[in-house]
């Protein structure tokens, strides 16, 4: 097994344990904090974590780190949820740190007695200045020379609640003079009296995260604790609690978060543009966010493959948010069901027609997937077709309709141009074709051959509805290097709003489903829709059209 090819650092870190006999088998876990929404940062991370499981025959808990009752909430609990459930996955135990909350503050106490953690009485100003800096040791304050019994005594109090919001704090006693500002005596229990969403008014004193991690990952037995690369300088507190404690020895591995172009990862950006309503929500489809990437019909097929093909590294690097569009894309062209959609319509009428008011047509609904079926398809006399698709006075090699050129109509027949109407401006407002009867689409007879294929919607059956056309949230690659007010890079043009004919059929579509508008791109239905009023987001183009926009400037 450690002979395969394309292992990656952290796989062959497992592996190397389990051929050991360190481990017989492997844990992981996903431990977010309950204070907003999950972004495709997050997505790496799940894919991570519990593919490492899935691979190994381990298990992998979701743990929410409910350390902080001021920002968190269940409404980000069943969010979060709901998004690894959607990306695939099903977690051993629903875990929370607030589950731990006894047995940490028994850990807490525990350091107190050995003499490693005392009480202090200092500001949060006068604890970083006494930290020193970098290249200066900090010094001690005569709060740390109080006894065991005294800090057992206060941190007890602590807890009653005999103390208010920041006057005191519980800190560990590490190295003042430590080249890592972490090991000066860090902080690991303050005072919050707030109302947390699952002990209620229990607890008045709460463990800060570097204490409730490691530890709850001790008491789950966690294996493989993952984090991301700027948790290294953390690593050596949790190795530091877990010995001094004599705990389960879980081991904390780092890997590079994920930055993506055209975007941001920072929850405080993320949540900036929300609360200033440059996006409409967390689950906006330009967001990063699972939720918006759900709404905007992006698979869990695609997250997942997205997230292997980039792989696990040690360093910090931008993905081109492009790879993330090809893997939708891959996916969405197997699963699709095709449908016509008239963007800029102009009418054509089919002047020598002389069926039914309405001949129902056959469409396959993804020529991927013959098992699929068909799906009825009405034409009538007029018909809608793309403005681009006609030319008064073409230039070469232009295969669509033009006087004297014939075109087939997907699915239909092949139709003759024979003329044109224009208004007064000179805008063409109706183009007039003559249609082969003996060239219907399955059973097509004429003998004829045409180069080009064209959409359209029946004038008389076409369906309203409206698209919403969505592009990169910002104009510059790379958004975390901007200096100054990252907002005035966001890209006008990320939203666009147009109505659209469409065919019938799509009148039931359903938040979910996932179309193929034939030569538009990827669409799924809004929730925003209503009866007779659909409304359609583009997952993404066909093509790359923002590459080849950025090669013309």
């Amino acid at each position: 097994m450690s002979e395969e090819k394309g292992l990656n650092f952290i796989e062959e870190i497992i592996e190397a344990d389990l051929q050991s006999g360190k481990h017989t088998s492997i844990a992981t876990r996903f431990p977010p904090e309950p204070n907003g929404y999950l972004h495709l940062g997050h997505a790496k991370s799940i894919c991570l974590n519990f593919g490492l499981a899935l691979k190994y025959g381990g298990k992998t808990n979701l743990r929410f780190d409910d350390t902080n009752p001021i920002t968190e909430d269940t409404e980000y609990v069943e969010s979060i949820k709901a998004d690894v459930r959607w990306l695939g996955f099903n977690w051993s135990e629903e875990l929370y740190a607030s589950d731990y909350f006894e047995q940490l503050y028994g850990f807490a106490e525990k350091l107190i007695e050995k003499g490693l953690a005392y009480v202090d009485d200092s500001t949060s100003e006068q604890i970083a200045e006494e930290k020193g800096t970098p290249t200066q040791a900090g010094k001690s304050n005569q709060y740390r020379q109080r006894s065991p019994e005294e800090n057992l005594m206060l941190f007890r109090g602590m807890r009653a609640g005999k103390f208010k919001d920041h006057e005191k704090v519980l800190r560990v006693k590490g190295d003042l003079a430590s080249p890592n500002m972490l090991m000066r005596d860090p902080v690991i229990y303050r005072i919050k009296h707030a109302h947390h969403h699952r002990t209620g008014d229990a607890w008045c004193i709460y463990p800060m995260y570097d204490f409730a991690h490691g530890q709850s990952d001790s008491i789950e037995k966690i294996t493989h604790s993952i984090c991301t690369l700027e948790f290294v300088p953390h690593r050596e507190l949790y190795d530091w609690l877990i010995k001094h404690l004599e705990i389960f020895p879980s081991r904390q591995y780092e890997f590079a978060r994920l930055n993506v172009t055209y975007t941001v990862m920072s929850k405080r950006k993320l949540l900036q543009l929300v609360q200033e309503k440059f996006v409409n929500g967390w689950d906006d489809p330009r967001m990063p966010t699972i939720s918006a990437m759900r709404r905007r019909g992006f698979t869990p097929e695609s997250i997942r493959d997205f997230c292997d093909k980039i792989g696990v590294a040690r360093r910090e690097n931008l993905i081109d948010v492009g790879l993330l569009e090809f893997c939708v894309r891959e996916h969405l062209n197997r699963i699709a069901s095709r449908r016509m959609v008239v963007f800029d319509p102009i009418r054509v009428v089919v002047q020598n027609w002389n069926g039914p008011d309405t001949e129902m047509l056959s469409g396959e609904n993804n020529p991927e997937n013959p098992d699929v079926g068909h799906r009825n398809i009405p034409f009538s006399k007029e018909i809608f077709i793309e403005r681009e698709d006609f030319m008064e006075e073409p230039p070469k090699k232009y295969f669509r309709l033009s006087p004297g050129q014939m075109v087939r109509l997907k699915h239909a027949y092949i139709v003759k141009c024979t003329g044109f109407k224009k208004d007064d401006a000179g805008n063409v407002t109706e183009v007039h074709v003559e249609y082969i009867k003996e060239s219907r689409s399955g059973s097509d007879t004429s003998g004829l051959q045409v180069k080009g294929v064209i959409h359209w919607v029946s004038a008389a059956h076409a369906l309203n509805a409206e698209v919403r056309l969505y592009d990169r949230l910002f104009r510059v690659e790379d958004p975390s290097t901007i200096e100054g007010d990252f907002r005035e890079h966001l890209n006008p043009d990320s939203l666009r709003i147009q109505k659209v004919m469409a065919e019938p059929s799509l009148a039931g579509a359903q938040p979910g489903e996932k179309f193929q508008f034939l030569r538009m791109g990827y669409f799924t239905p809004d929730p925003d829709s209503t009866p007779g009023s659909p409304v359609f987001n583009r997952t993404v183009t066909l093509r790359d059209a923002w590459a080849k926009e950025q090669k013309k400037q």
